[in-house]
């Protein structure tokens, strides 16, 4: 064998790679114990704080999911900190690129302090919390978390969207007020248009009686909307409960149809005519 290689220290080195894999593993170990009994912790502490203090459900999510969010990125900081101390002797190679890696930080933080601040904003004025329906970035959808750097959609299809912060720049809050469930039924030129009017009115008043609260105005028959081209548009409305206004829709819309067919009302709808040409026999 060479004999630099027969100068290597192989016992040092062995020892010093099983104090180094002994320290990861016993990092690791102490990292998931902590961030479990942390998160735990901070759920438990918020739910306290929302029976206490009388806070909105939404609201504790909210500021459950950021703490527990914050706590992860210190842990995780730490535990870095932590395993650099632990190669600190083998890394001190890199420090002669720490110019380099300093500017390139120094260009990838500015959209992180953009995230940052929008998100502490966002928290501050309070404009939306967890659970509630919204549309960000263009986006509709119901939030499930709101993080000092990005913003967690998740779409009507399932979808879930991470937002960055600095990205919103327009909001909308469905889930402040009551929501507005909006019905148009078209009928014949034919039927009478008071007649229609009244049979609306009576499968509102039986939707009404079914979902009780959910609706919390109306519904009610506001008349003709639009004449058509082969119709006569009435339009239905109602105030409904926060996510509950398509619900609402879906059963005016059936309970109308039902109404409709027991009292022979027709719903137009486009008829198609195909005309043949016969042979001519000769």
């Amino acid at each position: 064998m060479p004999e630099w290689f027969e100068a290597i220290n192989w016992a040092a080195i062995g020892t010093k790679a099983v104090t180094v894999t002994a320290q990861l593993v016993g990092i690791l170990i102490v990292f998931f114990i902590v961030r479990a009994v942390g998160r735990r912790f901070i759920s438990s502490g918020f739910t306290k704080m929302s029976a206490q203090r009388n806070i909105s459900p939404g609201r504790t999510k909210t500021l459950e999911k950021l703490a527990s969010s914050v706590f992860s990125y210190i842990l995780i900081f730490i535990v870095i900190t932590l395993i650099v101390g632990v190669f600190e002797y083998d890394v001190t190679a890199l420090i002669a690129g720490a110019g380099i890696v300093g500017l390139a930080i120094g260009f990838g933080a500015q959209g992180l302090v953009s995230d940052i601040v929008t998100g502490f904003f966002i928290l501050l004025e309070k404009q939306i919390d967890v659970d509630e329906y919204v549309t960000l970035a263009g986006l509709d959808g119901v939030v499930e978390e709101v993080g000092l750097r990005t913003t967690k959609l998740r779409g009507f299809d399932g979808t879930v969207h991470y937002i960055p912060n600095r990205e919103i720049g327009s909001l909308s809050n469905h889930s402040r007020s009551n929501m507005r469930a909006l019905v148009d039924i078209g009928i014949s030129y034919d039927d009478n248009i008071d007649e229609a009017a009244k049979v609306m009115q009576e499968a509102c008043d039986k939707v009404k009686a079914e979902l009780g609260d959910t609706i919390t105005e109306g519904p009610d028959v506001l008349g003709v909307q639009t004449l058509g081209d082969s119709e006569v548009v009435l339009r239905v409305l109602a105030k409904t409960a926060n996510m509950e206004q398509w619900g609402v829709e879906r059963l005016l819309r059936k309970e109308i149809k039902e109404a409709f067919d027991r009292n022979g009302i027709e719903i137009p709808f486009p008829h198609q005519v195909n005309m043949y040409k016969g042979e001519q026999h000769g």
